[in-house]
């Protein structure tokens, strides 16, 4: 291994440990606990190594949000893949949704939450970005009714997903009707 390649995989294990402790440390005690100063000393490097990787917080909450944004679409896609039948996929794909925004409250916010510097919905969209929503697109296309855009129907999904995701964290919806409404949103939504 040449003294490029060996920097060069230093300085990824780098930005690696960066996004990690700052999602560990979001997910601990929340964003705002997220600064440069607090992940220096957490990663033992001094802040201007951390300003060699990411300009500032935005673009740490943007690297934690693509790394959650290629998480999402891998569960979803595990899930819909093990579902058998239309009906099945859709709501595998809701449940996993929803629980990946429970069990990632800090990731789940970066990424629909916070100023990340990432771009949605446009050419220069991220890929993982793009992926994900292309995740969803997979089993909700086929659902979506003849009449209706493929595309404009995930994203009505996704935008139903994501209230149910929000509400209920934030305690607004009671925890024990969660099954009525994926099975709600599933029935009267898609065509199944």
């Amino acid at each position: 291994m040449s003294v490029q390649e060996r920097k060069q995989r230093e300085r990824a294990e780098r930005e690696r440990l960066i996004v990690a402790t700052a999602r560990e440390l979001a997910e601990q005690q929340g964003w705002d606990a997220v600064t440069t100063r607090r992940l220096a000393e957490r990663i033992e490097y001094s802040q201007p190594v951390l300003y060699s990787h990411f300009r500032g917080k935005r673009e740490i909450i943007g690297a934690v949000a693509l790394e959650g944004a290629t998480e999402m679409a891998a569960a979803i896609r595990a899930a819909t893949a093990a579902a058998d039948g239309r009906r099945a996929r859709v709501t595998a794909l809701a449940r996993t949704y929803l629980d990946f925004a429970a069990r990632n409250p800090a990731v789940y916010d970066a990424l629909f939450r916070l100023d990340g510097g990432l771009a949605f919905a446009q050419e220069d969209t991220p890929e993982p970005l793009k992926d994900a929503f292309a995740a969803l697109l997979e089993s909700l296309a086929e659902v979506a009714g003849d009449d209706v855009h493929p595309g404009v129907f995930t994203e009505t999904f996704w935008a139903a997903l994501h209230g149910l995701a929000t509400l209920t964290r934030a305690g607004r919806l009671p925890p024990e009707y969660a099954e009525q409404r994926v099975a709600l949103l599933v029935d009267r939504l898609a065509v199944v």
